[in-house]
């Protein structure tokens, strides 16, 4: 598709020797005689470049430019000022113009701000687009209790200096959540800089976290930074810091005290400005009591403590969750998100997810590739281990209002109650501890005829 110029000039000169050569270019171009056609237009058409002269009947270049701004048109403008307007040009720039050319007009350069001018257009778009992935890639997705705890603990924690010990089962979501703290953060716009402490080998961390001069060891063939370092002015996010040995913990506690670092084979100390936000899957308290982790350091670190829950007690997110997977998947895959069927729904929620959220997201990327048609069925989940044992009627019935859940269950232990007392009431009611009056009452309520022979004896 050809980007769409509009040329604001009362000179017919003017926008007939514009339009001809941004035709020539490739545009597609309108031109108009006044800002109010200029402000008409952009509300029945969207344009790329809008070049606006300063000079115009009726409503000048500057309010026209103010309006297209209170109207929150994104294209850029191009001011056309005649060789005594350069003050007001300049001041259009300060209002918001992208850029100005001075009269009389050199087509070339013309050209060439309008180039520029959509350049800046296509970039700004990019740079939304890749905004809202990497802010998709933060949502936390869940309408559950738990996750509005979260939330609220997250918000609270965010704008703080605290440090935050964040603890849950593997797979929960640990990083997202040290990632929206440093988004609402007052660090936000520094880096987040992560470090998996189980992932490096022992011999490697204190490099790693605290950088290295050249020589310190076999294969330091130059200084480094640390990782400390590179998070100066942002976060750092120690995940499984209670797999740290106790060395490296004896030095993280000193940069967290006196926030300096020493590189390995240094002999000075590097000031550093960074937020520790640190992650567990153990019980740190337990750790301290077998002496594998430092007391002094977890108290450093456990200043707001925030618990992530595992999937399991969010049963009611699974399907959001699902659903959310199933969306990245097809725009990936370029593919249809498919559909869970009431039955393969159930046997989600069903399932106790021991591998936690990262567990739900391979069985959706598993499911999008492997199932045939655009419908999951329950059958669809034989691999998962229980999710089979539902039968389909038992996985497609919806669930029901706790109330009428009651009720039904209700109906149902009494009916079992009565066929084993072979439907003697007074035997039941004695059996299941209730008045007789207060039995014949609910057989009453949940539509229980009582034995031919029992109406009898009544």
């Amino acid at each position: 598709m050809k980007p769409t110029i509009l040329i604001v000039d009362d000179e017919a000169g003017v926008r007939t020797a514009l339009s001809g050569v941004l035709r020539d270019e490739g545009y597609q171009v309108d031109a108009v005689d006044s800002g109010e056609a200029c402000l008409d237009r952009v509300t029945r058409a969207l344009y790329d470049v809008i070049v606006l002269d300063i000079w115009l009947p009726g409503i000048d270049g500057l309010t026209t430019l103010a309006r297209l701004q209170e109207r929150r048109v994104d294209a850029p403008v191009v001011m056309i000022s005649g060789h005594g307007n350069i003050e007001s040009a300049v001041r259009a720039i300060k209002i918001g113009a992208f850029d100005f050319v001075e009269k009389p007009l050199s087509l070339e350069k013309t050209v060439l701000v309008v180039s520029h001018a959509l350049r800046q257009r296509r970039l700004e778009a990019e740079n939304r687009a890749l905004r809202a992935t990497v802010d998709r890639g933060l949502t936390m997705i869940g309408e559950s209790y738990v996750m509005a705890q979260l939330r609220e603990q997250i918000a609270m924690a965010a704008p703080t200096k605290g440090r935050v010990l964040i603890y849950g089962e593997n797979g929960t979501g640990k990083e997202l959540v040290a990632r929206n703290i440093h988004m609402l953060s007052r660090k936000r716009g520094g880096p987040f800089v992560e470090v998996n402490c189980a992932a490096i080998p022992e011999e490697l961390i204190e490099s790693e976290l605290f950088g290295h001069m050249k020589g310190a060891f076999t294969g330091a063939m130059a200084d480094r930074r640390g990782k400390f370092e590179a998070a100066d002015g942002g976060t750092l996010f120690l995940d499984e810091i209670g797999d740290m040995s106790l060395k490296t913990q004896a030095k993280v506690l000193r940069a967290l005290q006196e926030e300096v670092v020493e590189p390995v084979g240094g002999t000075s100390t590097v000031k550093v400005d960074v937020r520790v936000i640190a992650a567990t899957n153990k019980e740190l308290p337990l750790e301290i009591r077998g002496g594998r982790f430092r007391e002094d350091l977890y108290f450093r670190l456990n200043v707001i403590p925030i618990f992530v829950p595992p999937l399991r007690d969010r049963e009611a997110d699974i399907p959001l969750l699902a659903e959310h997977f199933m969306a990245d998947f097809a725009r990936e895959y370029g593919r249809r998100p498919k559909r869970l069927d009431p039955g393969a729904t159930t046997g989600l929620r069903s399932y106790k997810w021991p591998g936690n959220v990262r567990e739900l997201r391979n069985v959706i990327e598993r499911l999008m590739i492997m199932v045939p048609g655009d419908t999951i069925a329950l059958s669809d989940l034989a691999f998962l281990e229980g999710t089979a044992t539902l039968t389909a009627d038992e996985a497609s019935v919806p669930p029901l209002p706790l109330h009428e859940a009651r009720e039904r269950f209700e109906r149902d232990y009494i009916l079992r109650a009565l066929a084993a007392q072979n439907g003697n009431i007074s035997r039941t009611a004695e059996v299941l501890g209730v008045e007789r009056s207060n039995l014949y009452r609910k057989m009453r309520a949940f539509g229980i005829a009582p034995a031919r022979r029992e109406e009898e004896a009544v």
